[in-house]
């Protein structure tokens, strides 16, 4: 049978290298690029798009094995992460929830019942350190933070869900590290161990392949380190 990977948000700097690296040896017969641009385009503000996105992936000759979800947005137009309280934009904070977790939210409801419900199978989807909360000692980047925090329980809850349907499925969140993209521009302090899209893209598909079914509804970095909740 014809194996399938889905990408989410294909186009950008991790997802754009994540489809690279499936494509040269990810083991997959076949790789979906879904993003703006694509046919159907992909918008996580759209439901509407995001069925439509299900439904094209369903019809297409294959098993679907792969899931990696490569969205997700730091800055929102001129609004940049708050350093304190006082900075909080209700609106902001909304957007924030809709794209780095209601739209990854709306991608498990259409996409995993995608999924065998025999064999190995993963989602994984791209969240970020700085949504631990165990791990928070810092502050600020309200927005940002909760919204992945939100992320990392909607996927820890969807893995329970998905177990009972096909124990062997995988559904993990990922940490990619400190990535030269246009969401870190600005942001990526001296000292930091900044990869390129490629050695990120090497290192998490590299661990993907080395999830099992026990390590599903956990929380990682892009070595395949856990990071507290």
């Amino acid at each position: 049978m014809t194996t399938v990977a889905v990408i989410f948000g294909a186009s950008g700097g991790i997802g754009s290298a994540v489809k690279a690296r499936l494509e040269s040896d990810g083991g997959y017969d076949r790789v979906i690029a879904l993003h703006r641009k694509s046919s159907p385009p992909l918008d996580l503000l759209d439901k509407c798009k995001i069925q439509a996105c299900a439904e094209e992936v369903r019809q297409a000759e294959g098993e679907v094995r792969l899931l990696f979800d490569a969205t997700g947005a730091l800055t929102l137009g001129t609004a940049r992460p708050e350093k304190s309280l006082r900075e909080l934009d209700p609106e902001v904070l909304a957007r924030s929830f809709a794209i780095n977790a209601i739209g990854p939210a709306l991608l498990m409801k259409h996409f995993l019942p995608l999924l065998p419900r025999e064999g190995r199978s993963v989602f994984a989807t791209l969240s970020a350190r700085v949504g631990s909360i165990g791990d928070n000692s810092l502050g600020g980047w309200y927005g940002y933070r909760a919204s992945k925090a939100a992320l990392n329980q909607l996927v820890r809850t969807a893995s329970i869900e998905l177990a009972r349907k096909n124990p062997e499925a995988i559904c993990v969140a990922l940490h990619p590290g400190t990535v030269r993209t246009s969401l870190t521009e600005n942001f990526a302090k001296t000292g930091l161990d900044v990869q390129e899209p490629a050695i990120a893209a090497e290192r998490l598909v590299d661990f993907v392949v080395s999830l099992t079914p026990a390590q599903s509804g956990g929380f990682f970095d892009q070595l395949g380190r856990p990071i507290p909740w």
